[in-house]
């Protein structure tokens, strides 16, 4: 699989860009885990162009992360295109890559996101004015369609294609779904398969263990695979993966100790970049959602006091005390 110049081995997986998830400090933890290749939270183009501080500030990226993707979204022709040349100048991504799947009613009930699918000729100005702006590969992730009645994927990845784009990620869901439902592979497939599609296709959506990554890979035959939720409080799904997709590597040695120890680093990383009140508040729905701590007996009490923890010395002891729990069951 390649994308412009970056030249991926087989199977790779793909961190997929996450609001509010995928900073710089959990995309090197999932670097680090084994992603081949690690997504921005997305930027809202209106904002970049206003140059509002925060959204300046998702522009950050590091050596150790690349190959690394920045994303953004917006609804407007100009202010799309030159929100990508301010991220192509500042902060010289890997890949630049459009959203247009966002379900969320504050970003697709205005227009921008998988918004976007209820006008394609916009979505597809949007898509050729940022192709011909910026000297860095294009990218498009988006969805099976609006809704059931339009799931339009099939022929909207041949007009994307001709836009120029370099590669496409799908969501296996419609924006009506939002998150709920099964993902539906099967247009995914048919798209890959569809001889006159001739750019990568990476697939998403509900890709929760290795068996399923490879299934997904043989079955539909994607490029490449994205994980996002299924990385919340276990950045090791991608160590997971990769070992399963390729057996000639050496295995390593998951053991509760050594994920604890992950999810700490992580803890760690969040306070680094942050400061201790803040970056413990942003890391704890990580903690409270990983499947590290399921069927911990009497659990709901230890998950109270380990999102109320506000130093890094009491969530530290409890997590202590619940890796002496997990080491007993």
């Amino acid at each position: 699989m390649k994308i412009g110049n970056l030249e991926f081995g087989p199977y790779p997986v793909f961190l997929a860009p996450m609001e509010d998830v995928t900073d710089i400090g959990f995309r090197l933890l999932c670097k680090q885990m084994g992603a081949a290749m690690v997504y921005s939270e997305f930027v809202a183009a209106d904002a970049l162009v206003r140059l509002v501080n925060k959204s300046l500030q998702k522009l950050q990226v590091c050596e150790e992360e690349r190959p690394v993707v920045i994303q953004i979204y917006g609804k407007d022709v100009d202010s799309v295109r030159e929100a990508a040349r301010i991220v192509f100048d500042q902060a010289h991504p890997d890949v630049l890559d459009l959203n247009f799947g966002c379900p969320v009613k504050k970003v697709a009930g205005k227009g921008a996101g998988a918004g976007m699918l209820q006008n394609i000729p916009q979505l597809l100005a949007i898509t050729r004015a940022v192709v011909d702006a910026v000297d860095v590969p294009v990218t498009v992730k988006t969805r099976l369609g609006w809704d059931n009645e339009h799931r339009i994927i099939v022929d909207l990845a041949e007009q994307l294609q001709d836009c120029g784009i370099q590669a496409l990620t799908i969501h296996g869901r419609t924006r009506a779904q939002m998150y709920t439902g099964e993902a539906d592979w099967s247009l995914i497939g048919e798209v890959k398969n569809n001889p006159r599609m001739r750019i990568p296709i990476i697939g998403n959506g509900d890709i929760t263990t290795p068996e399923r990554a490879k299934e997904c890979f043989d079955r539909y035959g994607v490029d490449a695979v994205m994980i996002g939720r299924a990385t919340f409080g276990r950045p090791w799904i991608f160590r997971e993966v990769q070992e399963f997709l390729h057996p000639e590597l050496p295995k390593t040695d998951m053991s509760v100790e050594w994920k604890m120890n992950i999810l700490k680093e992580q803890v760690k990383q969040s306070v680094a970049r942050i400061d201790e009140y803040r970056g413990i508040l942003h890391i704890r729905r990580h903690l409270a959602a990983s499947p590290l701590f399921k069927g911990i007996p009497n659990f709901r009490d230890i998950r109270i006091a380990m999102l109320q923890a506000e130093t890094v010395e009491s969530l530290f002891a409890i997590l202590d005390e619940i890796g002496e729990r997990l080491s007993r069951v």
